[in-house]
C-alpha cells in the first residue's frame, strides 16, 4: 500500500479501537488491509506503532504522539477540500473580478464593496467599468453585473437582484427656459442627450412604452459615459433618459424633473451574474450572493419615487 495518506487514515482508526477487526468495520475494509497498512507504516516510519499478540493491541508510546500528529494532518487536508467550512472571515482572500456599467459601478457598487471588504479583509477586488457586455471567459470576470434581457446562455447562474426604468429628466432651469415635452416626438425639435451603444457606435434608442422606441439624431451631445450623460443634463445641457436608479436621487432633491411619466418604458431587470464552470470559490460565492442581496434592497439601489 503507497498510498501514506490513506495508511494515516487507517492508523487512526486503528488507534481508536481496541483491536484491528474493530478498525476493519469501522472503515468497511478487511482485517488484513489493516495489519498491511500498519506494518508498511510503521516500516516507512523505522518505529513500532502498536504492542499486538493474538486477541489484543496496544499503542505504543511512539504511537500516541504520531496520532496526534496525524489527525491533524488528515483535518487540514480535508479542510483543504471544504475551504469554506469553519472557516472565519479573514480567512477567506484572494482576487475577485467583477464587470459592471459605468455609472452603477461608480455610484453603487463601491460602497458595497466598501463594505464587505471590512468584513472580508483579505479579498481583493478588481473591477471592470464598462457598458459593454463582457465576455467573463475571455476577460477571466469572476461576477458581472448588467441590465437588460434575460440571460439565457446556460453557462451562466444569474440573479434578478432590481428593476431598472429609464426616465426622461431635465434640469428645471432649462424646462423653465424649453418647456416641457408634452410627447415622445416634441423631443425632435428639443436640445438632448445620447449615450452611444458600443456596439453600433451610435445613439441608444429612446424607449417608451408599449414598445415604442425613437431615434434622436440630432443631439446636442453625444458620449459613451452615462455619468456625463447624466452631469450634462443636471448642468441644463439636454434632456436626457437616465436610468432610475442614477436619476432617482437628483430628482428628490429637485435637481432633475421627471418628465413624459405617461411615457416610460417597462424596467429592465438588473442581473448579477458569474460562470457556471466548475466549481466556485468560497470569496467569489460570498461577493456574488452579498452583491445579489444588497442591490435588492430599495435603501441600497433605489427604484421608486
Amino acid at each position: 500500500m503507497s498510498n501514506k495518506l490513506e495508511m494515516m487514515r487507517i492508523f487512526c482508526a486503528a488507534a481508536d479501537a481496541n483491536s484491528f477487526k474493530e478498525a476493519a468495520l469501522r472503515l468497511n475494509i478487511s482485517p488484513q488491509a489493516v495489519t498491511r497498512a500498519i506494518k508498511e507504516l510503521e516500516y516507512a516510519l523505522g518505529e513500532l506503532l502498536f504492542h499486538r499478540n493474538t486477541r489484543q493491541i496496544h499503542i505504543t508510546e511512539f504511537g500516541r504522539g504520531f496520532a496526534l500528529e496525524a489527525r491533524k494532518a488528515l483535518a487540514d487536508v480535508d479542510n483543504l477540500f471544504t475551504p469554506g467550512a469553519g472557516s472565519k472571515p479573514s480567512e477567506f482572500g484572494g482576487l475577485v473580478r467583477i464587470t459592471v456599467p459605468m455609472g452603477i459601478g461608480r455610484t453603487f457598487l463601491l460602497p458595497l464593496l466598501r463594505d464587505l471588504s471590512s468584513s472580508y479583509p483579505g479579498i481583493q477586488f478588481d473591477i471592470r467599468l464598462s457598458d459593454n457586455i463582457a465576455d467573463v471567459i475571455d476577460e477571466q470576470i469572476d461576477i458581472g453585473i448588467r441590465v437588460g434581457a434575460t440571460l439565457k446562455d446556460n453557462g451562466f447562474i444569474a440573479k434578478a437582484a432590481s428593476r431598472v426604468a429609464f426616465w426622461n429628466v431635465a434640469s428645471p432651469a432649462l424646462i423653465k427656459r424649453i418647456g416641457k415635452p408634452l410627447t415622445p416626438q416634441d423631443l425632435l425639435n428639443m436640445p438632448t442627450t445620447g449615450l452611444i451603444a458600443p456596439s453600433s457606435g451610435r445613439a441608444w434608442p429612446w424607449m417608451f412604452a408599449r414598445g415604442q422606441q425613437l431615434q434622436i439624431n440630432n443631439q446636442v451631445l453625444l458620449t459613451n459615459d452615462s455619468q456625463l450623460e447624466i452631469q450634462a443634463a443636471l448642468d441644463g445641457i439636454g434632456i436626457g433618459q437616465i436610468g432610475s436608479c442614477m436619476a432617482i436621487l437628483h430628482i428628490r432633491e429637485g435637481r432633475l424633473v421627471l418628465l413624459l411619466e405617461d411615457y416610460t418604458a417597462e424596467p429592465w431587470t438588473l442581473y448579477v451574474y458569474r460562470p457556471q464552470r466548475g466549481p466556485v470559490a468560497p470569496r467569489v460565492r460570498i461577493v456574488f450572493d452579498y452583491l445579489a442581496e444588497q442591490m435588492a434592497q430599495e435603501s441600497v439601489f433605489p427604484t421608486t419615487l
